[in-house]
């Protein structure tokens, strides 16, 4: 579950983390009432569930009244990766003099948490840990005893913070872990913690993901993210949702759909293999129904960034007929594709399945490398 920046910030201000005034607006004539109540300038930052907001043009620096309305209206309405904007967060601005990265989540391979220090903040630290991973210090946590002082000034000196802020750095870190062991956290980060003129900390920027199976005991996170969701117009992610697949949308060309988990991320790893970009991952899930098929294909379709769609399924107790059967009938409800669908079936009955499917209207391929490589390439084709 993720929150919004603004609820994340919420949470993190109630624990103590320094972090600017700012409130939520719905409209333009609302965000110029509260730029000019909290002080302009001030910044205007669409409130959607992605990073990389401010390169798609969703954080603006408004310095007067009319640029706030100005940039309240474009960003208001617009989509960033898929998701439609509904509100914007109106900040006061903060000078600063140096941007830093803190960041908790769980490390899979060393099975418990870390907590994260970086000189680099205000930028992906995914790019980052890929092109520099020595800029980023990581201290490994014992979840029975916590972040311990010690352990957070360590990581702190050790990132090259300088000395005179160090120690209110450390402590936003350790309130930081805090935050995210009490509400059952899986990402928490700040990027970036701004270190004024003052010397003062202040969190610019909030993340907070929450484990979706833990939200029973914590329903004042599930509400939030209910009342959010229910403001929100529906994107492409909850368009996905209320079909009941399991979806994420990605930034390339090929449109990704098949009946597992695993074997959807074998298909987006392949694609990539070939030298492709794959532009969502969505699991189906079980079952060969026309409309199941038909809605997945309405959410791919809906991606202006997929050119291709690309149907990888595996027959288990679902039978590869009656899948081939379900994208037929799909077929039926669209007069013309508006993008090339290459099919690969495997498993029960997908011979039979492969020679039942509409090939006037589909790329049929037999094997999984063949199928990506095709799906790929009609990507390539120029238009």
């Amino acid at each position: 579950m993720k929150l919004h920046e603004y609820q994340a910030k919420r949470l993190f201000a109630d624990a103590g983390i320094p972090t600017p005034e700012s409130a939520v607006a719905d409209g333009a004539d609302e965000a110029v009432e509260i730029g000019e109540r909290i002080g302009l300038p001030c910044a205007i930052k669409a409130q959607v569930k992605v990073g990389g907001r401010g390169k798609a043009g969703g954080i603006t620096l408004a310095r007067d009244a009319g640029a706030v309305r100005e940039a309240a209206e474009r960003i208001i309405g617009m989509e960033l990766k898929g998701l439609p904007v509904a509100s914007v967060l109106v900040e006061e601005a903060v000078d600063f003099v140096d941007e830093l990265y803190l960041g908790v989540t769980m490390d899979r391979d060393a099975g418990r948490p870390v907590a994260m220090v970086s000189r680099e903040g205000g930028v992906d630290i995914e790019t980052v840990a890929e092109e520099t991973p020595d800029a980023i210090v990581r201290e490994d946590v014992d979840p029975r005893a916590g972040l311990h002082a010690y352990q957070a000034r360590r990581a702190v000196f050790e990132a090259g913070v300088d000395r005179d802020v160090a120690p209110d750095v450390a402590q936003t870190l350790q309130t930081l872990y805090a935050v995210w062991a009490a509400t059952d956290g899986t990402d928490a980060e700040i990027n970036p913690l701004m270190i004024t003129e003052r010397r003062e900390v202040m969190a610019v920027d909030a993340v907070l993901n929450v484990d979706d199976d833990a939200t029973f005991r914590h329903p004042e996170l599930a509400e939030m993210a209910t009342e959010a969701q229910a403001a929100e117009p529906a994107g492409l992610e909850q368009q996905a949702t209320a079909y009941g697949f399991d979806y994420v949308r990605l930034d390339g060309t090929v449109g990704i759909i098949g009946n597992g988990a695993g074997l959807v991320m074998a298909t987006l790893d392949l694609v990539e293999h070939y030298g492709g970009t794959p532009a969502n991952f969505l699991d189906i899930g079980g079952g060969a129904k026309a409309e199941r098929v038909g809605h997945a294909l309405d959410v791919v379709f809906a991606d202006e960034n997929a050119e291709s769609v690309l149907f990888n399924i595996f027959g288990g107790i679902t039978r590869g007929d009656e899948v081939a059967a379900g994208i037929n009938e799909a077929l039926t409800a669209f007069p013309e594709l508006p993008k090339p669908v290459v099919v690969r079936l495997a498993g029960t009955n997908a011979v039979e399945g492969m020679e039942i499917l509409d090939t006037d209207r589909l790329i049929v391929e037999e094997t999984l490398e063949s199928a990506v490589k095709r799906a790929v390439a009609v990507t390539e084709a120029p238009t």
